[in-house]
C-alpha cells in the first residue's frame, strides 16, 4: 500500500555565532519535534520501525550542513534527510561574524490501508 503522509511539521533553528550550519540544522529539527506528539502510533498499534520520516533542511549553504548528524538526531523510524537552498544568512555589521537561520521540514508517513 502507499505510504501516506500523517505529520508535517515546520521549525526553525539558528547559529547566532560562528555560521554553524549544522549547528542551525539540529536546532531546527528540534523545534518541529517539540511541537508535535505521535500518541496516535501507539493509539492505533502502528510500528514505530516502519515509520518513514522525510527532514528537509533549507540553509543558504545546504552542502555545510551534516545531514548524518541531522538523521542521527531523530529518536524513531527510518530517517532521510535532504538538504536545499533556503533559510537565511545574516552577516554581521563588520562581517567578523555570521548568524544562520535554517527551516526544517519534518514529514512522518505510514502504511497505511
Amino acid at each position: 500500500m502507499p505510504l501516506k503522509r500523517i505529520i508535517l511539521e515546520m521549525g526553525t533553528g539558528n547559529d547566532l555565532h560562528g555560521g554553524d550550519y549544522t549547528k542551525a540544522a539540529l536546532r531546527a529539527v528540534q523545534d518541529a519535534l517539540h511541537h508535535s506528539s505521535l500518541s496516535f502510533v501507539r493509539t492505533l498499534g502502528l510500528d514505530i520501525k516502519t515509520m518513514q520520516v522525510e527532514v528537509t533542511i533549507g540553509t543558504q549553504r545546504p552542502d555545510r550542513v551534516d545531514v548524518e548528524a541531522v538523521r542521527r538526531s531523530l529518536p524513531y523510524g527510518v530517517v532521510t534527510v535532504r538538504t536545499v537552498k533556503g533559510g537565511l544568512d545574516v552577516p554581521a555589521e563588520d562581517n567578523h561574524d555570521m548568524a544562520v537561520i535554517a527551516a526544517a521540514a519534518i514529514a512522518v508517513r505510514f502504511d497505511l490501508p
